[in-house]
């Protein structure tokens, strides 16, 4: 399985718009290669290198297997309908909230799409904690794509 992050290659930094610096939008996400066997995708963006433990940023799961993207602009929204179902970040909202960290040296960012072997819807609005919890078990296969992100002030 593939996944490609539109506006940033992997490994280089992520361009300000996508940032809480910029207009903090989600960038557009393409993925290929899906698992035959798959039934669901999930995505993950979290911050390994934030200071007390690792931040996540988007959770957006129960997307349809038969999709190969989602479009830029995935914000504060529990469902939206043929795409999929947000859960609770850790600046305690749903959808997306970009790259925001201490000022300093870069922290690295990975979008992580996970197929899953499971079709059971998973409930809206869930933590990582939570999230982790109702998958177990269900990953097939796992992609990532990482961006860094460095704040001057």
């Amino acid at each position: 399985m593939k996944i490609t992050v539109t506006g940033f290659e992997n490994g280089s930094p992520i361009p300000g718009k996508f940032t809480c610096d910029g207009e903090d939008l989600s960038p557009e996400i393409r993925w290929e290669e899906v698992p035959r066997d798959a039934k669901t995708i999930a995505l993950i963006m979290y911050d390994p290198d934030a200071p007390l433990r690792t931040f996540n940023h988007w959770l957006f799961y129960n997307i349809p297997v038969e999709l190969r993207s989602l479009p830029p602009g995935i914000q504060d929204y529990l469902e939206i309908p043929g795409k999929g179902t947000s859960g609770t970040n850790d600046f305690g909202s749903t959808g997306y909230k970009g790259p925001c960290p201490p000022a300093g040296k870069p922290h690295r960012y990975f979008f992580e799409l996970l197929a899953l072997n499971t079709d059971e819807k998973i409930k809206a609005g869930l933590n990582r904690s939570a999230f982790d919890e109702a998958i177990d078990g269900s990953i097939n296969e796992k992609a990532s794509h990482m961006g860094n992100y460095r704040r001057k002030s």
